[in-house]
C-alpha cells in the first residue's frame, strides 16, 4: 500500500537555515586559514607564469613564449629562444644571435613555421646547436596594427634580447636577422634602417599610456632599452618584398582596388594615400654603404613576390657597395614550392644550407 506524503509547510526552509547557521558557526569557531601571497604596492601586469624549458636534439634548450613587449592596447608579444648546449663553451664575447621573422603576408603566421619545412622548431634548434642563440618572434599583424608596428616589434625584440645577453651567453655585438616573404621584408628593413628615428620603438612611445584595464603604464615602458642597439651585422631574406612601388608591375597585376590587398592592409592605406607609407616601408629606400652583408634567395617562378624584387634590391645594394650574395632558384614558386615534392625539398634545403653557411661566414668567421 502506498503511503500518502505529508507536507510540513515551512519546515524545510527552517532546516536549511539551521544547517547554514551551524556551518557558519562551526567555521567561526575554527582557526581561519589565510594563504600567504606576495602583494605589491601597485598593479602588476607582468607575466609571472613559471618559465618552461623544452629539450631538443643536440642538448639544445628551448625557452618558449617569452614576453618581450606589452604594447598598450595589444596582446603581449612573445618569442621563442633556442640556446646552445650548456656543455658548449662560448667564444670570446659570447654566442652570436640570429633572430628569425616569420612570413604570412603580414596578416597571419607565427614564430614556429617557415615555408614547406615540416618541423621548423627543429630547424632552429639545429642552428642553435651550431653555436648560436636563436630567437623567433611573433609580431603585431596587419589586422592588429598597420606599418610600422611590425617593424618596431622586430627592433624591440632585438633590443630586448641584447639586454639579456649575459643570461643567454650571447655576444650583443654580433646579430643577424632572417625571414621569408613578409618576414623577409621585415628582416631587410631591420638591416637597412639601423638607428632610424621614425622606426624607433622607444621614441614612438607616448607618455601617460594606459593598459587594457585603464591602469596607467610607465611613461616609457621601453625606456631601459633606449640605449640598446637595433643594428644587425648580417641579414638573410627568402623571397622578400623590397619595393612596394614596383611589386605590382613586376608581378603583372593591377594596383589594389578599393578593397585593398595584403600590402595595403599592412601599409594601412589605399590608393594615392599610400605614397608616403610605400616609401617608408620599402627597404630599398634606406640602402646606404653602412648596411650589413646580405644573402638574398628567391624562386624564379614566384607568382606571389616576383623574383625581380630580389634582383632590384641586389642592384641597389651593389650600387651602395654593400656586400651581397644572391641565389635565384629556377622553376620554384613562393615558399620554394616546386613542381614535385622532390623539387620543393631540394630548393628548400639548398636555401637552408646556404643560409647556415652565410651566417657562419659573417658572424663566426673570426671566433676565438
Amino acid at each position: 500500500m502506498m503511503r500518502a506524503r505529508r507536507s510540513f509547510p515551512g519546515v524545510l526552509p527552517r532546516l536549511a537555515g539551521a544547517c547554514l547557521s551551524v556551518t557558519l558557526c562551526g567555521m567561526a569557531g575554527a582557526q581561519a586559514i589565510t594563504p600567504v601571497f606576495a602583494v605589491a604596492d601597485h598593479p602588476v601586469v607582468e607575466d609571472h607564469y613559471p618559465a618552461r624549458q623544452v629539450m631538443f636534439a643536440g642538448d639544445v634548450t628551448g625557452l618558449p613564449d617569452l614576453v618581450y613587449a606589452q604594447p598598450a592596447g595589444f596582446r603581449p608579444l612573445t618569442l621563442d629562444v633556442y640556446l646552445p648546449p650548456r656543455s658548449q663553451k662560448p667564444p670570446k664575447g659570447g654566442f652570436p644571435l640570429i633572430l628569425h621573422i616569420h612570413g604570412g603576408g603580414w596578416s597571419a603566421g607565427h614564430s614556429r613555421h617557415s615555408g614547406a619545412l615540416s618541423d621548423f622548431p627543429a630547424v632552429l634548434a639545429s642552428l642553435a646547436a651550431r653555436g648560436y642563440v636563436v630567437a623567433s618572434l611573433n609580431y603585431r599583424l596587419s589586422g592588429e596594427a598597420p606599418f610600422p608596428a611590425a617593424e618596431k616589434d622586430v627592433k624591440t625584440a632585438l633590443r630586448w634580447l641584447r639586454a639579456r645577453a649575459a643570461d643567454y651567453r650571447m655576444d650583443p655585438a654580433r646579430a643577424g636577422v632572417w625571414g621569408g616573404s613578409a618576414g623577409g621584408h621585415l628582416a631587410a628593413l631591420a638591416a637597412v634602417s639601423c638607428k632610424d628615428a621614425a622606426l624607433d620603438p622607444v621614441g614612438a612611445l607616448r607618455p601617460g599610456a594606459i593598459d587594457g584595464e585603464g591602469r596607467p603604464l610607465p611613461a616609457n615602458p621601453l625606456a631601459p632599452l633606449a640605449n640598446v642597439s637595433d643594428c644587425v651585422q648580417a641579414a638573410v631574406t627568402w623571397y622578400g618584398v623590397f619595393d612596394f612601388e614596383t611589386i605590382d608591375v613586376q608581378a603583372g597585376r593591377p594596383p589594389a582596388g578599393p578593397g585593398g590587398n595584403a600590402q595595403t592592409a599592412f601599409l594601412g592605406c589605399t590608393g594615392t594615400d599610400c605614397a608616403a607609407a610605400i616609401r617608408a616601408a620599402s627597404p630599398i629606400r634606406y640602402v646606404d654603404p653602412s648596411d650589413p652583408p646580405m644573402l638574398l634567395i628567391a624562386g624564379m617562378a614566384d607568382r606571389t613576390v616576383p623574383y625581380q624584387q630580389t634582383v632590384q634590391f641586389e642592384g641597389a645594394l651593389k650600387a651602395a657597395h654593400v656586400p651581397v650574395e644572391t641565389i635565384l632558384i629556377p622553376a620554384v614558386d613562393h615558399s620554394f614550392i616546386g613542381k614535385t615534392p622532390a623539387a620543393t625539398r631540394d630548393a628548400t634545403l639548398k636555401a637552408l644550407n646556404a643560409t647556415f653557411a652565410f651566417f657562419d661566414k659573417m658572424l663566426r668567421n673570426n671566433e676565438k
